[in-house]
């Protein structure tokens, strides 16, 4: 691992102990990445549904296709962010312990800071055993000790009746054993259940934004240590883009989705992002 690399990586373990939570922004490419690292947010993270979406796969099966693209993805930010960056890869895409450690030393080597392992099972077949994902989380952290690896937990995520938190925190307890440096719960919303996962994990407790349910400094007086936007910029942009696009077929005038009064990126402001000087 580079120098540089090494910092980026030290600075972005850092990131999730400073005064304010990390709010961690999603990208899908190397220009929504660049765009928002620009914009001046201290790190970025990839979401796994937008880049398998924008290659033309499902998100959370597991396919080789999206493992690939996820991997090129991170290849492609090296070098390229004036700040750190981490990777989504599902459920390791499927893997054994010693494919998913194989995945964790390519972001590595590739400049990554910090990787995302759910333990929800590919295809939405419920949870991968805890002492399986413990084995999973091992093996990656012993292939690539210093990424910072973020242990999602999906006891909440997608399900009408989620089980009680010790069931979480459970997880949570494994996850940290086998060597996780952070808990992310996705699908908590209320308070009280924040508060509770924040009292009781030692460790940096990232939640998934929920829009109309959170605030970043509500978020922030409860504990939360990283706030992650997941697929809702990817998502956000899809629907404006059909936003504008239905305003064109209309003849009416387009809609500000950009908060800036209706004004957009420019080609030139593109290609600079894409990496033209």
């Amino acid at each position: 691992m580079s120098t540089s690399s090494e910092y980026a990586t030290f600075h972005f373990h850092a990131l999730h102990h400073a005064d304010r939570p990390l709010l961690l922004p999603n990208a899908w490419d190397v220009a929504s990445a660049a765009a928002l690292a620009g914009a001046g947010y201290a790190a970025v993270g990839t979401t796994s549904l937008g880049v398998a979406s924008a290659q033309g796969w499902p998100d959370g099966r597991g396919l080789a296709e999206v493992r690939e693209a996820t991997l090129a993805l991170a290849r492609r930010l090296n070098g390229r962010l004036p700040c750190p960056y981490t990777v989504d890869i599902e459920s390791g895409f499927g893997g054994e312990p010693t494919q998913v450690a194989a995945i964790a030393g390519e972001l590595a080597e590739s400049g990554a800071a910090g990787l995302n392992l759910e333990d929800g099972l590919p295809g939405g077949a419920g949870l991968q055993d805890p002492v399986r994902q413990a084995e999973l989380i091992s093996a990656a952290k012993e292939r690539a000790p210093g990424l910072f690896l973020n242990a999602r937990i999906d006891t909440h995520w997608l399900v009408d009746a989620p089980p009680p938190l010790s069931v979480t925190l459970s997880r949570a307890e494994s996850y940290l054993a086998a060597g996780a440096d952070g808990i992310f719960v996705p699908g908590v919303v209320a308070d009280e259940d924040v508060a509770v996962l924040v009292a009781e994990i030692p460790a940096p407790l990232n939640i998934l934004f929920a829009p109309g349910r959170h605030t970043v400094s509500r978020l922030a007086e409860l504990g939360v240590r990283r706030i992650s936007t997941g697929s809702l910029l990817f998502r956000t942009a899809l629907q404006a883009m059909l936003g504008a696009a239905e305003a064109i077929r209309s003849e009416r005038q387009l809609p500000d989705v950009t908060g800036t009064g209706g004004e957009v990126l420019g080609y030139e402001d593109v290609q600079r992002l894409a990496g033209e000087e």
